[in-house]
C-alpha cells in the first residue's frame, strides 16, 4: 500500500483528489494539510511513502515545503501538482527536491499513475515541464574548468604548452618567478590536474592552444 500525504489549500481540491486515491486498492491517502507549513510537518512526522504538494498555498508555499522537507528527510519523495507552469515555479520546484510535476488538469487517473511511478523511482514530468527542462540546458553554457581561469592564467598556460620555464614566463611577461609559480599552482588546481604535462594536454584537448 503506498502511503500518500496530499497538500492543498482548496478545500474541494483535496477532497476530490483525496476521494478518487483512496478508492485505488494499492494508495491510502493518510494525511491532508491545507498549508506548506503543516505539510511539512506531518510529512517529517508521518513519513509517507509520497507527497502531493500544491505549489501555492498559505503561510508557506510548496518550493520552501520542499526544501524544508528534502533538507531534513532526503529520502522523501515529493509530487508537485498545480496549475503553474511558469519558469519562476518549475525550476525552483524542482531545484528544491520535487521528483515528479503534475498539471492540476491531469485527469485523477494520471496522478495515481504518477504516484506509483514516483514511488518506483521513476520522475515523472509534464510534456511542457520536460519541454522547458530541454530548452534551459540548451540554453546554458557547459561550466569547462578552464572557464575558472583568468585572462593571465590562460596566457601562462599557453606559455607552459609552447614549453616555456616558469623563469622564460616570468621573464616574458616581466613578472616575478614567485607570481608565477602562484599562477601555475592556480591553474593545476582549477584544471583539476596534477603537473605541467596534465595542463598542457587538457590545453590541446579543449583547443584552449592554437
Amino acid at each position: 500500500m503506498i502511503k500518500v500525504l496530499f497538500a492543498d489549500d482548496h478545500e474541494m481540491v483535496r477532497i476530490g483528489v483525496s476521494s478518487y486515491l483512496s478508492s485505488q486498492p494499492d494508495i491510502e491517502v493518510i494525511a491532508e494539510a491545507d498549508d506548506g507549513g503543516k505539510a511539512v510537518h506531518l510529512s517529517l512526522d508521518l513519513k509517507p511513502d509520497i507527497i502531493l504538494l500544491d505549489l501555492v498555498m498559505k503561510k508557506m508555499d510548496g518550493i520552501e515545503a520542499t526544501e524544508k522537507i528534502i533538507k531534513q528527510w532526503p529520502e522523501a519523495k515529493i509530487i508537485i501538482v498545480t496549475s503553474f507552469l511558469d519558469d519562476e515555479k518549475v525550476y525552483p520546484a524542482l531545484e528544491a527536491g520535487a521528483t515528479s510535476y503534475m498539471l492540476k488538469t491531469s485527469k485523477a487517473s494520471e496522478i495515481a499513475d504518477a504516484i506509483r511511478s514516483t514511488y518506483g523511482g521513476q520522475s515523472i514530468l509534464e510534456p511542457e515541464v520536460t519541454g522547458k527542462i530541454m530548452n534551459r540546458m540548451r540554453e546554458k553554457p557547459i561550466d569547462y574548468l578552464h572557464n575558472q581561469l583568468t585572462e593571465r592564467e590562460k596566457e601562462i598556460l599557453l606559455l607552459i604548452a609552447q614549453g616555456k620555464t616558469n623563469q622564460e614566463i616570468a621573464e616574458q611577461l616581466f613578472i616575478a618567478l614567485k607570481t608565477v609559480k602562484v599562477h601555475v599552482s592556480n591553474i593545476l588546481g582549477k584544471l583539476e590536474v596534477s603537473d605541467r604535462t596534465q595542463a598542457v594536454i587538457y590545453a590541446f584537448k579543449h583547443d584552449l592552444v592554437k
